[in-house]
């Protein structure tokens, strides 16, 4: 949605196409003006559709849908500018778990998967890649060899953010917080965490406090988890997340694996709650500043961590203001978004002299390479087989 309020703020006109499925949790694109079309998957449909429109710019959201569709835009489309937004390197998220599961620090030659290969290749393809995170940005420069031309580093962009004194203060908040879409492994991860390793040793030290869970899509084992004698309340869906959050003294993430940069923890900064979690949780978030809470791997300093800033107003005050020069000095819409627009034009303009320095991109690109092309077109033709 930032990114769709940046291009709709610089009055540029704005398909949004999907294959997905609608759900009610969607937002109304029509209010800001946006087309928002149902594109088919492994369906010559598109051909026509993307040749009809001739889009300056095509977007694809995140790199499966590059390697779905990006073919077709460039055979049908040549001239459109290829971005790739990729949220977070998923590659490097699951080569993190893959690490943990087998007891072990990750390497960077975890990135060696097919996972990876796929992702980065995905990237090698695109005229530009929109990275959420500094560290992955280099991550790509300098182990994958993606030039700086083709890397544009781009966090949350946010409103200015508001004074901490319009929000509640800290005898006013009760209770820890824990928020995050079950569906995302990382947050399922840190669930079971809370749950087995630190909320009982938090409980012992607080017997009145509560832990609130909040996220989308609760599997039945999620909910099972709940029990209001030991202040472990599994809530599911949250109406208003910015509600749930300002109303916590802590929000808790102790996220063992994961990439790119958490929304829950700026969300945290954005009510004024301090948080605590692990240096996976806050990488890439806050640069030099201090953090506005606590970061630790150690179970037992997490622990007395939240224990301290629960009963502690002086330091959660302080952790609290952390917070918002975080946000003040790096995720500010104004300062963002005309870099965004600015390196948009600038990549449209250089497009053809970008294409042909980056050799491994035309490689990557040559016909001999294109198996994910040649397999949407077998699943293409099946389909249509099936369909007689």
């Amino acid at each position: 949605m930032q990114l769709l309020n940046s291009f709709h703020k610089a009055q540029w006109k704005i398909s949004f196409a999907s294959p997905a499925q609608q759900t009610e949790h969607m937002t109304d694109l029509s209010q800001l003006g946006i087309e928002a079309d149902h594109i088919a998957l492994n369906d010559p449909s598109f051909d026509t559709y993307i040749a009809d429109k001739k889009p300056d710019i095509v977007m694809f959201d995140r790199f499966m849908m590059e390697e779905q569709f990006g073919w077709r835009v460039e055979k049908f489309s040549p001239e459109s500018l290829r971005v790739l937004n990729t949220e977070d390197l998923h590659s490097l998220r699951q080569a993190r778990h893959n690490a943990l599961k087998q007891n072990r620090k990750f390497s960077i030659e975890d990135l060696y998967s097919d996972h990876g290969i796929r992702e980065i290749a995905a990237i090698h393809r695109c005229d530009l890649t929109l990275m959420i995170s500094e560290v992955e940005a280099k991550l790509l420069i300098d182990e994958f060899h993606v030039p700086d031309t083709h890397v544009l580093h781009l966090p949350f962009m946010l409103p200015t953010p508001q004074g901490t004194d319009t929000l509640p203060r800290f005898e006013e908040r009760q209770h820890f917080i824990s928020i995050g879409n079950f569906r995302h492994a990382p947050n399922w991860d840190a669930v079971l965490q809370l749950k087995t390793e630190i909320w009982p040793k938090i409980r012992k030290r607080l017997p009145k406090a509560e832990m609130h869970i909040y996220g989308a899509y609760p599997p039945p084992k999620a909910t099972q988890l709940h029990n209001a004698k030991e202040g472990f309340l599994v809530k599911g869906w949250a109406e208003n997340a910015h509600q749930v959050m300002q109303q916590a003294k802590l929000c808790l993430a102790p996220l063992r694996f994961g990439a790119g940069i958490k929304g829950k923890l700026v969300e945290a900064m954005q009510m004024g709650t301090p948080s605590i979690t692990t240096a996976i949780g806050a990488e890439s978030m806050h640069g030099e500043l201090p953090w506005n809470g606590v970061i630790t791997e150690d179970i037992d300093t997490f622990v007395d961590a939240a224990v301290s800033l629960y009963e502690d107003k002086t330091s959660w005050l302080v952790m609290q203001q952390n917070g918002h020069r975080i946000l003040q000095a790096r995720y500010q819409a104004e300062e963002w978004e005309p870099k965004l627009i600015n390196r948009l034009k600038l990549q449209v303009r250089l497009r053809e002299s970008l294409r042909k320095k980056h050799f491994l991109g035309l490689m990557l690109r040559h016909h001999s390479l294109k198996s994910t092309q040649y397999m949407s077109q077998w699943i293409e033709l099946k389909n249509a087989k099936d369909d007689k």
